[in-house]
């Protein structure tokens, strides 16, 4: 068929508008499409971001079909078969292209609305839907207009899921509304030959007053958590500041304790050492005494040593009461204390005896006057 003329006819109709209106009216019944989603759904330059439909094209014989588009043919009105992407040949006048599918993933708008959820707040709430054609005929026949049908089951279930949780679980549990969502319109879009994918809420408004309710929920909540890190950062302090006096007084006992043991064994170390050279002081005294005993022995043997001792016995008790003279002006004496003969007659009796060699010697007044006059005492008492 040539199709030519009919074009030329369309483009530059003749004089004559009683020759060009059949032909007119055989194109448009060519371009018509009976149940076109692009009458309810805006274009992508309107900023909505919705799917569009666009309409089928001509039957020219021999077409062109995209890849991932669906189209559905008819033949006398009725459905005939469903092309796919590749080189086709259609009986022009005969075959329409009813309806065109786009099989591929695509998103709906699902506009603001209002709900209302449990405890009984208004809000605003909107999202959107990704859907997929899985069966060009049953969404070309299965409903009047797929898509219209699919927006408003989103809206209506949207409410519905809202309207069973509270305020705060819309905003928790985002992902499980939007599951519900998805699952509440696959119950009737399979139907249609529909799949819907997933659901996403985009906003939630909830009235200016619960906002700025929120707003205070909030404030509150950060001033509590700053207040109790604040008092945990005191606490914690404290604890510290404790523990650090707590180090610093066991440092110091431990401190004065190794002090006072160190002290404790130095003053031991120098009592022994005190105690040592004590002893051995008294050592060598008592040495020097036995010596000096031992010469007075081997003195007193030889001739005149007793009268050596005598005159060494006068001479220390001569003294002996020079020194308690010179100490304090009050002295206690003995009674005889000008008997310096007797005192030296016991002391060689006391000697002779612990001698044990000979009887002890008389020693009268008369034979030891004259060691008496040589240490400066005139004359020995009377009785």
């Amino acid at each position: 068929v040539n199709y030519l003329p009919m074009l030329r006819l369309l483009v530059r109709p003749p004089s004559s508008s009683i020759v060009a209106a059949p032909y007119r009216r055989v194109l448009a019944s060519q371009f018509s499409n009976r149940a076109s989603w692009g009458d309810v759904l805006s274009d992508s330059s309107s900023g909505s971001g919705a799917y569009v439909q666009r309409n089928p094209p001509f039957n020219t014989g021999v077409r062109f079909v995209p890849q991932q588009e669906a189209w559905v043919i008819e033949r006398f009105g009725r459905f005939n078969r469903i092309v796919t992407g590749g080189l086709e040949l259609f009986v022009p006048f005969i075959e329409r292209i009813a309806y065109v599918h786009s099989l591929k993933e695509e998103t709906l708008l699902n506009p603001t609305q209002s709900a209302i959820t449990l405890d009984n707040v208004p809000i605003q709430i909107d999202g959107v839907l990704y859907f997929k054609i899985v069966d060009p005929y049953k969404a070309s026949y299965g409903v009047g207009n797929a898509i219209f049908a699919l927006r408003q089951l989103a809206q209506t279930t949207m409410r519905s899921v809202v309207g069973g949780m509270t305020l705060d679980s819309t905003f928790k549990e985002r992902e499980h509304l939007n599951a519900e969502i998805v699952n509440e319109a696959n119950k009737a879009s399979l139907n249609w030959g529909i799949d819907c994918i997933r659901h996403e809420v985009r906003e939630i408004v909830p009235p200016a007053n619960v906002i700025k309710a929120m707003e205070m929920q909030v404030e509150a909540d950060r001033r509590k958590r700053a207040e109790i890190l604040q008092s945990e950062g005191e606490r914690q302090a404290a604890i510290n500041s404790a523990e650090g006096k707590r180090q610093s007084a066991i440092l110091i006992s431990e401190a004065y304790h190794v002090e006072q043991v160190n002290q404790a064994k130095g003053r031991a170390e120098a009592v022994m050492l005190e105690a040592k050279a004590q002893a051995e002081a008294l050592l060598l005294q008592s040495e020097a005494s036995a010596k000096s005993l031992e010469m007075l022995a081997s003195a007193v043997t030889v001739p005149g040593g007793e009268k050596a001792v005598a005159l060494r016995i006068a001479s220390e008790y001569i003294s002996a009461f020079e020194r308690l003279g010179g100490r304090s002006s009050t002295i206690i004496v003995p009674a005889n204390v000008n008997d310096a003969t007797g005192m030296v007659a016991q002391a060689l009796t006391m000697f002779d005896a612990l001698s044990n060699k000979n009887k002890p010697a008389e020693i009268s007044a008369t034979n030891i006057s004259p060691f008496f006059s040589k240490v400066g005492v005139t004359s020995p008492p009377q009785k």
